[in-house]
């Protein structure tokens, strides 16, 4: 099988987890502002049949239970060239540690594009593993999460960066 989708229940919400071949091609919130809007009801959680999946599941799993703090898996989105830099620069950001906007437009060596890299900032489609959550606005302001704003608190507080909702300084 070429391509797959399947749904996990995660802490924050089920998650929709598709693959193509041997990579993911995206994990989205179901039913946030990016995620397939869909009745829960109608969710069939069946073991996916997909190993990179499977792979995927487990990591995550690992990730949530705190095991986890850096992802192995394979992964690919469709996106621009400009896009996939962005994407690739936030692969960089370890967990735990968060960088404001202007500081990944300045790792992009680009400080005049900052809009254009919130946007696709926003536009990656792969959830958690490539930390789009770990950018936040310069004030420290928690800003622009297509998998809704709490999400991405809950993340940076799972990863021991936020407190109650307050930015730790470490």
């Amino acid at each position: 099988m070429d391509t797959e989708t399947a749904y996990h229940r995660s802490p924050i919400g089920i998650l929709e987890i598709r693959s193509e071949k041997d990579t993911i091609s995206s994990v989205l919130f179901i039913n946030s502002s990016k995620g397939t809007q869909i009745d829960e009801e109608l969710i069939s959680f069946d073991p996916p049949s997909s190993l990179i999946i499977k792979e995927c599941i487990g990591q995550l799993e690992q990730y949530f239970s705190g095991e986890r703090k850096v992802f192995s898996i394979n992964t690919i989105q469709t996106g621009t060239e400009f896009q996939q830099e962005v994407w690739k620069e936030l692969l960089n950001i370890p967990f735990g540690k968060t960088i404001s906007y202007m500081e990944l437009s300045k790792r992009l060596k680009n400080t005049k594009a900052i809009r254009a890299i919130g946007a696709a900032n926003g536009n990656n489609s792969i959830a958690i593993i490539v930390p789009c959550h770990r950018v936040i606005g310069s004030n420290g302001d928690l800003v622009g999460y297509a998998g809704d704003l709490w999400r991405k608190q809950w993340l940076l507080e799972h990863e021991g960066k936020l407190e109650n909702g307050i930015q730790m300084l470490f």
